[in-house]
């Protein structure tokens, strides 16, 4: 196989969405948390529902497309939300109406690829407002719900590899995430007392449509040589990860973002 031809092989996920790929947990450790996944519509929010519903949580899947938002619920029950996240007050809204939250994983991202001369002010706000400004709306409203509830929780924020390196033509989405680190520090150093767990996920590459388009194979390959392990992350690999920092298994992580990245740190 030449090497054009493995990286696209790489590019095709070799498990979808929803499918036989089984959670590295016991049956039913979620079960009776209610787990609000924003962006569960498509990518690795729906892997992630996915995962948390075999485990016996009753997911809160919220989104902007509510055609794929109803795809979801048809599969896995709980219920949805539809929402614009960069609209702050009905954001803020929304989630008040939704009763009680354990578990929060703020999932919802976008890019916009332009050279640094090139980016546009829309296109850098638009990317933040989902990226950081987002997390932050939803994490703020989610976490009073856990304080007045009295009973605690966890949040997960989805950072990247990209909030540690420099990636070309991605000004807007290394800033954002970057930002999400810091923030995700914020809420962990002042939820902690109230018994609120915080973290954050970084991965490398993820085979989600997002991923594929933003890095086509040519696109793909130096990045590939950068990865000890030779390959670009599946959408179950980052449920995986969610989970255990959801779940009381990681009672002892807080405030850290974790890398998922296959090695590439090293280099």
């Amino acid at each position: 196989m030449n090497r054009l031809a493995a990286i696209s092989k790489q590019l095709i996920p070799s498990c979808p969405s929803g499918s036989s790929v089984q959670p590295k947990f016991t049956h039913g450790d979620f079960k009776g948390k209610r787990v609000l996944v924003t962006g569960a519509g498509s990518g690795i929010g729906k892997e992630i529902s996915f995962h948390l519903a075999r485990e016996g949580a009753h997911v809160i899947a919220l989104d902007l497309n509510e055609e794929a938002l109803k795809s979801v619920h048809k599969a896995i029950g709980g219920e949805y939300v539809v929402c614009n996240l960069t609209d702050g007050e009905a954001t803020k809204k929304a989630i008040a109406a939704l009763g009680r939250i354990d578990c929060l994983v703020n999932n919802a991202g976008v890019t916009a690829l332009d050279p640094f001369l090139d980016v546009k002010l829309k296109d850098f706000d638009f990317v933040m407002s989902i990226n950081c400004r987002a997390v932050f709306v939803v994490g703020q409203a989610v976490a009073n719900k856990m304080v007045n509830q009295g009973t605690g929780g966890t949040i997960v924020n989805m950072s990247s590899q990209a909030s540690e390196r420099c990636l070309a033509d991605h000004t807007a989405y290394c800033t954002s995430k970057a930002a999400v680190n810091m923030l995700t520090k914020m809420m962990a150093f002042e939820l902690g007392k109230h018994n609120i767990r915080v973290n954050a996920v970084g991965p490398t590459v993820v085979m989600t449509e997002m991923g594929k388009k933003a890095w086509p194979p040519a696109k793909a390959a130096p990045m590939l040589a950068r990865i000890p392990q030779g390959k670009f992350a599946q959408p179950y690999d980052v449920a995986h990860l969610v989970l255990y920092l959801l779940s009381d298994k990681s009672d002892m992580v807080h405030g850290s973002m974790i890398p998922l990245e296959g090695g590439f740190y090293t280099g």
